[in-house]
């Protein structure tokens, strides 16, 4: 599709088809598209958890205000973002900056420099570090959303879940901020997708700065 007719596919759909699957080499195929979504210095502070069994989802619905699409879609994603990715020596900081190294941007000597402005936009405060993951997260889950809508599936995110009862359900580190739940998969048969809902005008959303 082009562009527009992917923002005018994709809907969050409340009903899935149970009977249809996301086979895993389409689902690799959605992800490869979609970290190509910006990030902060390129440090990708992101993980997927991919859930398909039946008990897991069942347990997953139980946290998550009991929504009949956790268990109905073939696969539910948990979007965990990395609120240690800026750090040295972290996969994330290590890869980059190798990167950086061999693209010529930096030298070797240049190490430090590199990590003091990442900790100083990233890690300066706990508050720091959750945007700086959430906003990246929510950037790749967006794209995810796209590039499904693209490849003839339908989505569905989540924040209405127990994020301390999902954490301590599934194992997720406290280095992980949960930012939303996704379902992924096929519409039900006959179910019927509500209009689109009302957006604010780009008149209503441009905000005039003081002078």
């Amino acid at each position: 599709m082009d562009f527009k007719a992917v923002m005018a596919a994709r809907r969050a759909v409340n009903f899935f088809d149970p009977d249809r699957d996301v086979p895993q080499a389409d689902l690799e195929a959605i992800l490869e598209t979609a970290v190509r979504a910006p990030s902060s210095f390129n440090l990708q502070p992101w993980k997927v958890a991919v859930l398909r069994d039946p008990a897991r989802k069942a347990r997953l619905r139980e946290l998550a205000w009991n929504q009949p699409k956790v268990t109905e879609a073939p696969v539910v994603l948990l979007f965990l973002a990395d609120r240690q990715a800026w750090a040295m020596y972290e996969p994330s900081f290590e890869r980059q900056f190798s990167y950086l190294m061999e693209s010529g941007r930096y030298k070797p000597e240049e190490r430090a420099a590199f990590a003091g402005a990442v900790e100083s936009l990233y890690g300066g405060t706990p508050e720091k570090s959750l945007a700086f993951a959430v906003k990246n997260t929510a950037f790749l889950a967006m794209t995810v959303m796209y590039a499904a809508a693209d490849a003839g599936y339908v989505t569905h995110p989540m924040d209405g879940f127990d994020h301390d009862g999902v954490r301590a359900a599934f194992g997720i580190p406290d280095r992980f901020w949960i930012p939303l739940l996704m379902a992924v998969g096929h519409l039900k048969p006959g179910a019927t997708v509500a209009p689109p809902k009302w957006r604010f005008a780009p008149d209503d959303i441009l905000y005039t700065l003081p002078e």
